[in-house]
């Protein structure tokens, strides 16, 4: 299982060895590398120093700074903002997409761009967002994207409507999402220094049907990487894109 591939298509190939499936909970996607900001789509476009500055505003949480930088960046270029960003996405997803081994079941992050996975998508990846499949013998359900936050990443949607995914799930044994609950412990990044947006649903969910396991992303460096809630095991279960390293769920 892996989360935050940010482009390491290299160790994804690799993190199924041995598995009977692969379980990937997206953000397939690199943007911005905040560890070296010399890697993904905008410093490609726009230079180091343009990234350096991009996470310097984004780190102090001066968003609208950021948003201003960007706009002045986006309108020096020959091509409007929405087709190269779509470009150079649909050179990672080419990638990543036949990195995956088979069978591989995946759902969207908060920097993925769900219109374009079914163009990539080969017949041995099932690509599920609030839905459930049966696997091993247990019911395994998926929520992808992430809640609406000051960043704007492509796949936000409101509370109300990633409220309704997590309801269609029912009752599972395996609660898969990109994003973690709502429980401040697993939200705080500590490196970035912020708390990254959490599901309530997903916290309610948890206490009401008691998931044998909920497994998620997303915040890149936890407080907590995982901790209990009543009988549920919560795991982040990485940033593959740093770690090359997959999460091994065993039953």
């Amino acid at each position: 299982m892996v989360s935050d591939v940010h482009g390491n298509s290299d160790a994804l190939a690799r993190a199924g060895d041995g598995a009977d499936a692969l379980i990937c909970l997206g953000d397939l996607v690199l943007f911005l590398d905040y560890a070296d900001h010399s890697r993904g789509i905008f410093p490609d476009l726009f230079g180091t120093a343009n990234a350096d500055r991009l996470v310097e505003l984004r780190t102090a949480r001066r968003f609208d700074e950021a948003r201003d930088l960007g706009r002045s960046l986006w309108a020096g270029l020959a091509v409007d903002r929405d087709t190269a960003i779509e470009s150079a996405v649909r050179r990672q997803y080419a990638e990543l997409f036949a990195a995956f081994p088979t069978p591989t079941y995946a759902t969207y992050g908060n920097v993925d761009i769900p219109t374009l996975w079914s163009e990539y998508a080969g017949p041995g990846t099932t690509v599920l967002d609030g839905q459930r499949i049966e696997l091993g013998g247990l019911v395994v359900g998926f929520v992808g994207g992430g809640l609406r936050t000051p960043m704007r990443t492509p796949y936000e949607i409101s509370d109300e409507e990633y409220a309704a995914k997590v309801e269609a799930l029912g009752e599972v044994d395996v609660l898969c999402s990109h994003i973690p609950p709502d429980v401040p412990d697993l939200t705080y990044d500590t490196v970035a220094r912020r708390f990254e947006r959490g599901s309530r649903a997903l916290l309610d969910a948890l206490r009401r049907t008691r998931p044998r396991y909920a497994l998620f992303g997303h915040v890149h460096q936890p407080l907590v990487r995982r901790m209990r809630i009543g009988s549920t095991e919560c795991v982040n279960v990485g940033h593959f894109a740093s770690t090359g390293r997959p999460f091994a769920l065993e039953w």
